[in-house]
């Protein structure tokens, strides 16, 4: 029996039309994926179904005692509130009681006296009332299953984790429906990778957005594809409803061609002499208006990107050399005696856990850090074109055209000139939104507004950080197709599987305790080479297995980092030295988090006031940082 049931749903939002008579229904064990492009209105669908949006026409019925949770794109704050309370938040009946009861038993010894013991009593007694036991063990169940702690701070987490603590909050109503809309956002391959276990084992039944198309391929059952405001529904996974939705378009295609052959044969029966409209059919005249207007109403496909690389002049052979490279901030390290060579025509792809090193990992081969140890040696004639995914490049206030033109009227590609309106058309920006202000631009489409700008400067070297955010499916395989044939080098940080094993030559995995290995070949190849994520125990017992020239080696890089010939630093200076790694990891912290912020999909939609503020934050914390790096390797070359 059906868990829920849209029937001839109808949603408008100006002349947009999202659901046009849709149909749709939702039975346990079923894991929906809703797929469609950008603007198509998925996530509109979603909040259909969990009650939030009304529809124009139509009805959505559940079944009775049916319970639906949600889990939107936006994070929960990063306040000072536990996970504890938040997580009971999501039961409106008992929750407040119960992080009243949680935070009471919390008290030290010291501070349980005669006041403490009645305010427990009276919140036992009112936990008792409404079942609260059951509840506190629904929470407490729900907390040691997604190895969530109770007492830690919402404040202290990083984006993954309070992602994490927002399913938590969904799962602990425990719901017959849980909606989720782009549910990887803010995680990183691991994480993603026990997302998936959990959706898999859930019992009831699943309706996710995702671009992820690794996630979607190995957790969906069904697939329901938005498309023109029709809901084309498919049972199976994704490899098989590509085959149907390719059949489902040609057959679309085909009776479209024979529909407009028609019309086209009427309105020139319709124009004939004045012999033919004496004896002309009344009724056929009616069909032919019915046939005007359904050619009117017809709602064409949204064609797909089309864009293509400006490429620089050739760099050498060489583009980078590492070579024993180590690299800390203060005690831990983030990469220990890293050997590797970056060849033109190399597209590597960086995989870590939030935090691991990659960006400094790229600082390095690129020239804007020292190691610690090693060397690495950079190549020639070498021009970097920098992708960044929190989109520090664009200005809010400027339009798609501004942005990308600098300028410029036109942009010279594949040794052809194109106006700037013709080049953002091939990104899908018609004139009217290429003349839009940024700020007032969806995710995706900011996104296409920074490869606009990147693909239009020649560069001979690629470094995209998280390119395939907001994207949709189609967008993300053209921006395989294009990156695969350019021919100078990418280096690519993506948490996006099935995006790496499509395009990269190698991957570089950090894989723990600062190891940082190569492997040949995408994301499954490493998984296929034994590479695995690694806790600092278990890296130590690899450490010890490794052949005796590699140990040698691991041993000789400390060494080598810190001579036995520095002079004792100062009093006041080792107690600088000794503060710094406290402060470089708090602000990485602020920093992440503040990055964390900017990357939501709404941010951009705020006040362009505290927009800008917020940049500045970031700016003004990524200053301090570095300075806070530049001084500990100053003191550490003086003795530290």
């Amino acid at each position: 029996m059906a868990l829920l049931t849209v029937d001839k749903a109808e949603l408008n939002y100006g002349l947009q039309v999202l659901l046009d008579r849709v149909d749709f229904t939702i039975e346990r064990g079923e894991r929906w994926c809703l797929i469609g492009r950008n603007g198509a209105g998925k996530s509109s669908f979603l909040k259909v179904l969990d009650g939030e949006v009304s529809l124009d026409g139509g009805a959505v019925v559940m079944d009775r005692g049916v319970k639906i949770a949600r889990l939107a794109q936006d994070l929960p704050d990063a306040d000072d509130k536990s996970v504890f309370d938040v997580v009971a938040a999501g039961l409106p009946e008992a929750g407040a009681l119960l992080s009243r009861f949680y935070h009471l038993t919390q008290v030290a010894e010291e501070g349980r006296d005669d006041a403490w013991v009645e305010k427990l009593a009276r919140v036992q007694s009112e936990l008792e009332a409404v079942d609260g036991w059951s509840l506190q063990t629904r929470v407490e169940t729900v907390l040691s299953r997604l190895q969530l702690d109770g007492a830690v701070l919402m404040a202290s987490l990083s984006g993954g984790w309070r992602r994490r603590v927002a399913l938590a909050r969904a799962l602990v109503i425990e719901p017959d429906i849980l909606l989720l809309d782009e549910p990887t956002n803010h995680l990183d391959v691991a994480a993603i990778e026990w997302l998936e276990s959990e959706l898999i084992g859930f019992n009831g039944a699943i309706v996710f957005i995702t671009h992820d198309r690794a996630l979607l391929q190995k957790v969906a059952t069904h697939i329901a594809e938005l498309d023109r405001g029709h809901l084309r529904t498919w049972r199976g996974d994704y490899r098989s409803f590509l085959e149907y939705r390719e059949q489902a378009l040609a057959e679309e295609a085909r009776h479209n061609e024979l529909f407009d052959k028609k019309l086209a044969q009427e309105e020139v029966w319709i124009r004939q002499g004045i012999k033919a409209r004496r004896t002309r059919n009344e009724g056929r005249v009616r069909a032919l208006k019915a046939m005007r207007e359904e050619h009117k109403a017809r709602r064409v496909q949204q064609g797909n990107a089309n864009f293509e690389l400006a490429q620089g002049g050739l760099s050498g052979k060489l583009v980078a050399e590492l070579d024993q490279v180590s690299f800390r901030y203060g005690d831990k390290p983030i990469i220990d005696n890293f050997t590797c060579r970056i060849l033109r025509g190399d597209r590597i792809g960086l995989v870590g856990p939030n935090g691991a090193g990659k960006s400094t990992l790229l600082k390095l081969i690129l020239g804007e850090l020292s190691p610690d140890s090693g060397r690495v040696k950079l190549g020639t004639n070498l021009s970097v074109a920098y992708f960044d995914q929190l989109r520090d490049q664009l200005d809010l206030e400027k339009s798609a055209v501004d942005n990308v033109a600098e300028g410029r009227e036109s942009i010279e590609i594949g040794g052809r000139s194109k106006h700037i309106i013709s080049y953002l058309s091939d990104f899908l920006f018609s004139g009217e939104r290429a003349r839009t202000p940024v700020k007032a631009l969806s995710g995706g489409e900011r996104n296409r507004v920074l490869l606009a700008k990147l693909f239009s400067k020649s560069a001979n070297i690629l470094v995209m950080d998280e390119p395939t955010n907001d994207l949709d499916v189609e967008t993300l395989e053209l921006l395989e197709e294009v990156l695969s044939q350019f021919s100078g080098t990418v280096l690519l940080v993506s948490h996006d599987r099935a995006f790496l094993n499509n395009l990269v030559t190698s991957t570089i995995a950090f894989e723990g305790g600062g190891q940082v290995r190569e492997y040949v070949g995408g994301y499954d190849d490493w998984i296929r080479q034994g590479g695995r994520w690694r806790d600092p125990a278990a890296q130590q017992e690899q450490k010890s297995e490794v052949p005796s020239s590699e140990s040698a080696a691991d041993k000789q890089a400390p060494s080598a980092s810190k001579p036995a010939t520095k002079k004792k630093l100062s009093y006041k200076l080792q107690r600088e030295f000794d503060a710094l790694p406290d402060e470089i990891e708090r602000l990485e912290t602020e920093l992440e988090s503040l990055q964390q912020v900017a990357g939501d999909a709404d941010f951009y939609a705020g006040d362009p006031a505290e927009i800008e503020a917020h940049m500045q934050r970031i700016a003004t914390t990524q200053a301090s940082l570095d300075e806070c790096y530049e001084r500990w390797a100053e003191l550490e070359e003086m003795g530290g």
